[in-house]
Parts: structure tokens; sequence; C-alpha cells
């Protein structure tokens, strides 16, 4: 573990073996056998996901844990219609780049969710809103003063983009704290938003408040298939030190 240093002291790294092992490995997974995970450790899922950070520290996420198979009856139809919407704009092709083999498993992965979705055993959709603004006049041109006129007018222009990807800084922490937590208990998941194609109908099937976003819709449990290794870009071609 790092220790404090008082500043002429070397400081040590933590043991990151586990934790590394578990984000190598930690790979989407659709396949999902039947049986029940424990309450126990659903709950467990959520408390690792509430200590993710908030902003402001102000913790206004809620999450919503389907694990009664009537439930996931009735959202199985909104399901479907979801993934095939998506799988309609996919493209019959990998992607640039993307093997077209992988693309493929990929692809049946998902349909097989799509076919066994209400087999599911537990859905968690994890839900936020910011409280109403107290920015009064006297904020809002300090805020003006500190922007500058230019960036303070862009800045307006694309407030709903701001907004949305603020409370979703909120949330996605958590909801990466989940999935880690999923896999280092030896759980599937993965992490869609392809209910946002019908937020409506999924807030209406689950008495979610009409002024409550959702962001996402993690299917839970035990895994048919393996975990990783994950495939993914090498740091090399990613990092750009300083500068792009």
């Amino acid at each position: 573990m790092t220790q404090a240093t008082t500043g002429t002291e070397t400081p040590q790294i933590a043991d990151d073996t586990a934790l590394f092992a578990t984000m190598a490995t930690m790979r989407a997974m659709r396949r999902l056998r039947p049986e029940p995970v424990p309450d126990e450790l659903l709950e467990r899922l959520i408390q690792a996901a509430v200590w993710g950070p908030s902003g402001g520290n102000m913790q206004r996420y809620e999450y919503v844990v389907v694990t009664d198979p009537a439930v996931m009856a009735e959202l199985a139809p909104l399901w479907t219609r979801c993934v095939d919407a998506y799988l309609a704009t996919t493209g019959k092709h990998a992607p640039e780049g993307m093997d077209e083999a992988a693309y493929g498993r990929m692809v049946a992965a998902i349909e097989y969710q799509r076919d066994h979705f209400a087999e599911t055993p537990a859905l968690v959709i994890p839900c936020y809103q910011f409280p109403p603004s107290r920015v009064d006049g006297e904020g809002l041109r300090a805020s003006v003063a500190a922007l500058g006129p230019t960036a303070a007018a862009a800045l307006a222009s694309t407030q709903e983009r701001f907004a949305a990807l603020a409370e979703g800084s909120c949330v996605y922490p958590g909801v990466q704290n989940l999935l880690l937590a999923a896999r280092g208990l030896g759980l599937a998941a993965n992490i869609t938003i392809w209910h946002l194609m019908l937020e409506d109908e999924w807030k209406a099937a689950l008495g979610i408040p009409d002024d409550m976003r959702t962001f996402a819709a993690i299917p839970i449990g035990w895994p048919l298939g393996r975990f990783g290794p994950v495939r993914r870009r090498p740091v090399a071609e990613v990092l750009h030190r300083n500068r792009w």
C-alpha cells in the first residue's frame, strides 16, 4: 500500500496485481445463467457504486434493481425493440479496424441476450438528477466574468450537453465501480444505454418518476462463458503526452 511521505522518502507503490487483473479480464458478458444472484451480492454491487465520486458530493443517485421474473418478462419486449433498433443501425459488417469474426461474435452475443432477456437474473438501472439550480443573478454575472463573454456565450449554446455530461459524470464512475465489483465477485455484467430509445416506457414499467433521468441498463448474472482477456488498442496508440 502507498504510504504518506515527508518529501524525502520514496513512495511505495501499492500491490496492484488483483485490481489490474480484474480490469484486464472484465469483458462485456452477455450470456448469463438463469440462476438468481443473492440479494446480499447485489447490495454489495450497489455499495460499490455508491462509493463512486459524486459531483459536489450531492449524492443524488438512485438505483433500481430488478430481480422479479414477472417484471423482467414485462421488460423483455422493450429490450427486444431497443436491441433490434440498435442492430438495425450497426451494419452487416465490422467497422473499420475491427475483425469480422470478433464483430460476428459480438452481434451473436447481443442477439443471445435479447432472446434470453426474460431469464436475466438481475437488472440494475442507475438514475440521477441534479437539484434545481441555485445560481442567482450575481452568481451568473460572476461566472460570465470568470469565463469571458465569448466562452460564456459558447457554453450557453451547449448547456444541454454540458448538463447531460455533468450528470453522467456523477453516475458513470459508480457504474464502473459496480462492473469492477461484479467481475471481482465472479458475476457477469455489461453496461448498455439502448433503453434510452424507449426511456419513457421503461420508466413507466418500473415506476421511475418522470423527472428522474436513467443512465444505463445493466444485466447481471452468473456467466455462461469465460472472462477476458479483453482486447484493446495498445497504450502507445492512444497516449498523447503533454499535447495531442
